[in-house]
């Protein structure tokens, strides 16, 4: 991954002058979700249905993120996403350091390392369950009202043992008929053994019994958690039900087929 040029602070505000407002949605939206493919940009930023055919969106999608890299403030990764016979689509953005000085991006600057591979299939499948629902919300289903991506969802949660940070994929607030839904997401690609998941449902619950969510919202969030397969989320779901020092309440599960129908379901 090419490093960005180094720029006083002057040219970074010449540089955020520069862009349009496609540019910054771009933009902003690879930092918050820090990476994402080349469709993945197209299907939120440039839809369909706002360009002439399918063609003319991708082109103007693969030529603006051609400018945004040329111009340091993108970057590709080595990895693509199916191979390089893909072309241009294949390719997966995250920001680069410059980037996130021309996003004014709070906290330390993310590092541009490459990614390990696991790493970047869980945060591309988490980016995907974001586009999901981003389509779903322009087709009327509902109103996706807010969303968070790590590190922005993450939550202090305070143990005996002290303070420990809960480390939710999403957290998302969705207007489904007159009801507001909050949801922590978790993305399991079942890369991670059950007793795993398990340990983190039981940070979860003690979040729950903390209360801090309730004090600040009314509510806590339920927290669904989106398998691969129906076969997985089954075995999570018995899992977290034999476990006697987890309520079964906030836990919803779900396979990836049929996870935006579960993040409508009000009951």
């Amino acid at each position: 991954m090419s490093a960005a040029p180094r720029l006083s602070r002057a040219s970074v505000f010449v540089v955020q002058q520069r862009l349009s407002e496609r540019d910054r949605q771009v933009l902003d939206y690879v930092g918050r979700l820090r990476l994402l493919g080349a469709r993945q940009i197209q299907t939120l930023v440039f839809p369909d249905a706002a360009h002439a055919t399918p063609v003319t969106a991708a082109r103007s999608c693969r030529r603006v993120l051609e400018r945004l890299t040329e111009d340091g403030l993108l970057t590709r990764l080595q990895r693509r996403i199916g191979g390089i016979r893909a072309g241009s689509a294949s390719y997966v953005y995250a920001l680069t350091s410059l980037g996130q000085r021309v996003l004014d991006f709070d906290g330390a600057r993310r590092r541009l390392s490459e990614p390990s591979a696991f790493f970047v299939d869980h945060t591309l499948a988490i980016a995907d369950f974001l586009v999901r629902l981003v389509v779903a919300a322009r087709a009327g289903e509902f109103v996706l009202n807010e969303w968070q991506a790590e590190p922005a969802c993450w939550r202090d949660v305070s143990t005996l043992g002290g303070r420990i940070v809960l480390r939710p994929d999403l957290f998302v607030v969705l207007l489904v008929g007159g009801y507001e839904l909050r949801w922590f997401v978790e993305i399991d690609r079942s890369t991670e053994h059950l007793p795993t998941l398990l340990r983190k449902c039981r940070l979860y619950h003690t979040y729950y019994y903390n209360g801090a969510e309730q004090r600040e919202h009314e509510v806590f969030p339920r927290v669904l958690w989106v398998a691969l397969d129906q076969g997985r989320s089954d075995r999570l779901r018995d899992a977290i039900a034999n476990d006697r020092r987890l309520s079964a309440d906030i836990f919803r599960f779900t396979s990836e087929s049929k996870a935006i129908l579960a993040v409508e379901d009000r009951s």
